[in-house]
């Protein structure tokens, strides 16, 4: 199955959530609002939920074999992994390049 992801936002050092991401599956059916959260073992992927009467959370849409979920979370946590790479990338360059400007370099007159 053909699998697009996209993170729509990062944000890290704001809770347990690190990331919100959509998938596209075979370019036919769209998930919304899944999370990249970071756990007590490590970065696990979160689909939607609703919080029931109950009190527990219950997913709204939910992989239903172990080999699509395992295909699902892998390029979903790939896809986060990009994008922090990218924001990363993206930092270094700007740390490392010195900024450009359009006016005239000063001159020294004696």
């Amino acid at each position: 199955m053909k699998i697009d992801v996209r993170i729509n936002s990062l944000t890290p050092g704001e809770g347990n959530v690190k990331a919100i991401a959509s998938a596209n599956l075979d370019d036919c059916f769209a998930v919304k609002n899944i999370r990249v959260v970071e756990g007590k073992n490590g970065l696990f992927v979160s689909m939607p939920s609703y919080k029931g009467a109950d009190g527990e959370y219950h997913d709204l849409c939910f992989p239903t074999t172990p080999e699509f979920r395992k295909q699902l979370n892998s390029a979903v946590a790939d896809a986060y992994k990009q994008a922090i790479t990218q924001i990363q990338e993206q930092a270094n360059a700007n740390f490392t390049q010195p900024e450009q400007t359009n006016e005239p370099a000063p001159t020294m007159s004696m």
